[in-house]
Formats: structure tokens, C-alpha cells, sequence
């Protein structure tokens, strides 16, 4: 299933097996059977047709979401290995301490609110008919040390353009971790139509423009004292990557 693709279903119990499974990240098939409420011989008959239409995939009893985003990637740099892959529901609270660990050290707000979203939700992933979002991360001997993340609009009009963020924790910097994250996000958005991806910091954050500069990217807005930071107001540089 191409997440850019709303799901859409067939029945009224079709669509609360996906909705509770996607509201959850995971959960247990015998707990989303008591939940929906179905006869049995209804629910196996909607979950087989969930499955056989790539919405949702099934392990030992648990169900989660399919989101086909590709598979892992392993690279190697004069000081590290590591790889990049989509971000699994277990990977919840690496990714919120890795988010954390990079707006710790600076000011990068859109991620900030990404954290505070991923807590509030408590998934990793969505996909209905209001949102979507995919991640992808890198990790180092098993430990998750970067992200990048799209955020893909819904409402038709602006359906072509995603919001990205990327960040690798301090101290695996200077690895070209954060070059290939950001590259495979933006494979991942041009492979799937959209046209734009866009990304906005503040101005005071001179690392983060730089990389994205460096990058190929391009400054298409500055939206005056956008942000108060440390009782400032402070301009927020709207970049953008267009394919």
C-alpha cells in the first residue's frame, strides 16, 4: 500500500478493526475482536480482506499497520557502520529520546512538536483519512541514533507537498548519518508523487541551515518573528526541496 493512498473500507467493521489498530500502533487480535464487537466468523472474513488489500499485516496475533517504506540499508564510513530503515512501533521510545537529544542541544521547534506528538499518541506511525506520517531511522550497533520524518497532508490540495524533519544525536554527528537520512526521506517522497518537501527552523539555528544548504536546498520564506525563544522573537526560515 502506497501511504499516500487514503484507506477506504467496505464495511463499518472493517473500518473499526483498522482505526483501532492504527489509533494503537499495534495491538492483539483477540483484544481488537472483543473491541469492535463482531461475530467471530465477520471479523476473520474483514481482517482477511484488510490483509489481502495491504492495510494492515499480522505477527503471532499482533496487527499493526502495512506500510511498505522500504527495506534496511547499511552503509559504512571512515569511523562507523550503521543502517537506515523504517521505524517500528518498538523503536517509540529510542526515537522520542533521540528527538529529545537533538532539541536538547538546539533549537529546532517542528521536531519539538513532533516529540510531544509521538507522547500524546503513543504510535509511531499513522495513516487515516486526516493524517499520515512514516518515519525512518538509523542506528548504530543496534541503537537508534537518528531519525527523519515526513508528515504527508491529506486534504487534496496540498497533498503533493510533505513536511520533514531530520536529526542525529550529538554525539554520532560527522558520520554522513544525517546526509543519508535526509536522502532517503526525500527518495521515499519523490518515489511516492509528492513534488515538494519542506522543512522550517529557526534562523538562529545556523547548523541545521547550513545542512540543509549544503544539501541542495533553498530558502523559500522567512516568516518574521514567527518564534519567541528565550523571550526573543525570532524568524523562521522556511526550506524547501523541490523535485
Amino acid at each position: 500500500m502506497e501511504i499516500a493512498e487514503r484507506p477506504t473500507f467496505e464495511s463499518e467493521v472493517s473500518k473499526r478493526i483498522y482505526e483501532y489498530v492504527e489509533r494503537h500502533g499495534t495491538a492483539n487480535r483477540h483484544i481488537v475482536q472483543q473491541t469492535v464487537s463482531a461475530p467471530a466468523e465477520e471479523f476473520e472474513r474483514e481482517l482477511d480482506r484488510l490483509e489481502s488489500r495491504g492495510y494492515l499485516d499480522e505477527d503471532g496475533g499482533t496487527l499493526r499497520v502495512a506500510l511498505d517504506v522500504g527495506a534496511v540499508e547499511e552503509y559504512g564510513s571512515a569511523n562507523t557502520t550503521f543502517t537506515i530503515r523504517p521505524a517500528r512501533q518498538d523503536d517509540f521510545e529510542g526515537l522520542v529520546a533521540a528527538i529529545r537529544a537533538v532539541t536538547d542541544e538546539e533549537t529546532y521547534v517542528v521536531a519539538e512538536t513532533i516529540a510531544e506528538q509521538l507522547l500524546y499518541e503513543d504510535t509511531v506511525t499513522r495513516h487515516n483519512s486526516v493524517e499520515s506520517r512514516v518515519f525512518f531511522v538509523a542506528a548504530v550497533d543496534g541503537d537508534l541514533v537518528g531519525w527523519t520524518h515526513l508528515d504527508l497532508p491529506q486534504v487534496s490540495r496540498v497533498r503533493e507537498t510533505a513536511q520533514q524533519t531530520v536529526g542525529v544525536v550529538p554525539e554520532h554527528r560527522r558520520s554522513g548519518i544525517g546526509g543519508k537520512l535526509l536522502r532517503r526521506g526525500l527518495d521515499w517522497a519523490e518515489a511516492n508523487g509528492f513534488r515538494k518537501v519542506y522543512n522550517s527552523v529557526p534562523v538562529t539555528n545556523a547548523a541545521a541551515l547550513e545542512f540543509l544548504d549544503d544539501h541542495g536546498w533553498e530558502t523559500e520564506a522567512i516568516r518574521r518573528d514567527h518564534y519567541t525563544i528565550d523571550g526573543e522573537h525570532v524568524d523562521e526560515a522556511m526550506m524547501t526541496y523541490a523535485f
